[in-house]
């Protein structure tokens, strides 16, 4: 007997079964790909074989000098508008933030405002504006004026456009900045106060910097989506690009094959901007754990995805793993 317990102690314990790790098997990923593009190589076949759309005439007046000039209209108008808004923002949003009640409640009544009009609506009024301002007077307030210009010379139908995208734009800008300041710590005032500097100096060198993160990608959003607004324009007749379109089909009676055109320079400025995007918020990103992949591209995402199912793949050829209860010499 005694020996028998001596055997028992020398063996020890039974080694734990083998586990076989089997690849989880995605076929509804799959499944689900195949019939997305079943759906979209239809589309496309549809759109290709489908001689009413008329592929010639896009060709045709793709590049035609009349669409080119009112894509110049429409990336000049886009910038300027732009620029307007952003420079606004930021004076609206300190406004907003400023402890004088004046500066404040005039930064909201301003957002209010404009925020709560269509921009299409604005574009009309600044369009007709010489109606109730025929002569616009600069000078001091209530004294004084030393400027006379006349309404209809001065209010064309390009300023018109962009002083009703640019004021309006300024709006949605200085929640975007507002936003962003917020999002810097209390700590970072407190710190840039200590060591002597003004509320001026602590917003350029110290929160804006850091709020940028924050900002830009609302920001870049806002200007591809100026891109679009532009095309309100063509309501008071400026000769932006989709007005330039509207032109030529209101002779040829080709509207699809116009639209056509008009949509893929859309789409060729919405890409360019959307790489740019991409850049800036991969720049204003470093130092932010795991921002730089967030802030990935859909193309950035489409060769991960990629990627991963071709190590999912690669990982599936492998065969079984090895067993995890097996003694790996350690």
């Amino acid at each position: 007997m005694a020996s028998t317990g001596v055997e028992a102690t020398t063996a020890g314990p039974e080694p734990p079964d083998e586990i076989e790790a089997v690849p989880v098997r995605h076929y509804g990923r799959w499944i689900a790909a195949f019939v997305v593009l079943l759906v979209v190589a239809s589309v496309i076949r549809s759109m290709v074989t489908n001689s009413r759309f008329e592929w010639n005439v896009v060709g045709d007046y793709l590049f035609d000098s009349r669409i080119l000039d009112g894509l110049r209209i429409t990336i000049e108008l886009t910038i300027v508008a732009m620029l307007i808004g952003i420079a606004l923002g930021v004076v609206l949003a300190l406004m907003r933030l400023s402890a004088n009640a004046v500066l404040s409640t005039v930064s909201w009544i301003y957002i209010w405002i404009f925020r709560g009009t269509p921009v299409l609506v604005q574009i009309i009024i600044f369009f007709n504006i010489a109606a109730v301002y025929p002569t616009i007077d600069l000078g001091i307030p209530f004294g004084p004026s030393f400027i006379h210009i006349n309404g209809n010379d001065f209010i064309t139908k390009f300023v018109a456009a962009m002083l009703a995208l640019g004021l309006n734009e300024g709006a949605y800008m200085s929640e975007i900045v507002r936003a962003g300041i917020i999002s810097v710590d209390e700590g970072q005032f407190d710190a840039a106060k200590a060591v002597g500097m003004t509320r001026g100096q602590t917003m350029r060198r110290i929160v804006l910097p850091q709020a940028m993160r924050v900002i830009i990608p609302p920001t870049g959003n806002e200007t591809i989506s100026m891109l679009k607004y532009t095309s309100l324009a063509s309501a008071i007749a400026l000769t932006e690009l989709l007005y330039s379109g509207q032109l030529i089909y209101d002779v040829n009676y080709k509207v699809i094959p116009l639209l056509i055109v008009v949509s893929i320079w859309y789409l060729v400025c919405t890409t360019v901007l959307s790489i740019g995007q991409y850049f800036l918020e991969r720049h204003y990103g470093r130092g932010v754990g795991g921002a730089e992949d967030d802030y990935g591209s859909l193309f950035e995402r489409i060769r991960r995805g990629v990627r991963g199912q071709r190590d999912e793949l690669a990982t599936e050829d492998l065969g079984p793993r090895p067993s995890l209860g097996k003694d790996t010499g350690r």
